[in-house]
This record gives C-alpha cells, structure tokens and sequence, in this order.
C-alpha cells in the first residue's frame, strides 16, 4: 500500500477509533460498576483490585481527554472553524469529567461496604454524562476525524490512546 493511501485510510479510519475509544471506555465503567456492586454486597472481598481497576480507568480516559484537548481539537479547530463551539461545549465536559474522576478516586482510597453505595452513586452520574458526552461527540465529530488531514500527527496525539486502532489494523493485516 503506497504511503499516502495509508495515510488517508488512516485518517477515514480515525472517526472509528473515536468510536471504539468510546466503547471500550463504556466497557471498562460498566465493569467498574459492577465490581463496586459485587463489592457492596459482600461478594467482592478485594478493594485493593477494584482500587487498581478504576485507577487505570481513570488515568485513560484522562488520557483520551487530554490528547483531544490539546492535539485532537486544535487540529480539528483548524480545518474545521464552524466546530468551535462545539468543541469549547466538550472542553467543558471534559472539566466535569476531571472533576467527577476526582471525586471517585478519593471515595476509592477510603471504600468500604458501608460507603460503597456512595461510590456506586458517583459511578452512575459518571456514566451519565459520559454516555451523554460520548453520544454528542460522536454525533458531531466521527466524520470530521475522518476528514481531517493528519499531517505527521498520530492517532494516540489526537484521541490520547491508540488501542483500538492499533487491533483494527491488525485485523486488516
């Protein structure tokens, strides 16, 4: 495959990684949630796992956040001027999000059974609104990302992580 056809099937690929960022990053709460659950009905004698668990979580999706907020946006900002305000609107959420990870690490450094469904209550209102986060951004940016002209930028620069593009990839191979 000549280079530049990489590239552009790179760059029409990259709205899907978005995606399946997404996905994985649903995946991983929901499996969060459920550990919490377990935990507080007294069928998950482990915290120190759960603790483990959430904090690579977390530190993902603060990832993915950061390499849109810094990488990702601003390229899109400079091919498409018209996504502004959105992209200002997702920057906000992106600050609630921090500030709800926040939270739940210091409820996960002191979690126990009696304080597990505190912790369960901060996991649902994360979900919530990364769920309503998510839905708005891929509706409103996975064909600008296919769009975008990459330049020497990668998938990991511009979304924060590159897992799901690297096994798409892999697959394709």
């Amino acid at each position: 495959m000549a280079s530049t056809e990489h590239d552009a099937n790179r760059a029409r690929a990259l709205g899907q990684e978005l995606v399946a960022v997404h996905d994985w990053l649903r995946t991983e709460l929901s499996r969060i949630r459920a550990d919490v659950t377990a935990y507080a009905t007294g069928s998950e004698p482990r915290p120190m796992r759960l603790r483990a668990h959430c904090t690579a979580f977390c530190a993902a999706l603060t990832r993915h956040h950061t390499g849109e907020d810094t990488v990702g946006f601003p390229a899109l900002a400079d091919q498409f001027p018209e996504l502004a305000p959105v992209l200002a609107e997702l920057r906000t959420d992106h600050q609630l999000v921090a500030d709800i990870l926040r939270r739940l690490t210091e409820l996960l450094d002191s979690i126990r059974p009696d304080n597990a469904d505190t912790v369960r209550r901060e996991l649902d209102g994360l979900a919530a609104v990364l769920e309503s986060h998510f839905r708005w951004e891929e509706r409103r940016l996975v064909q600008a990302f296919d769009g975008l002209e990459m330049g020497t930028r990668t998938g990991e620069e511009l979304l924060g992580v590159t897992f799901a593009l690297d096994r798409m990839r892999s697959a394709r191979d």
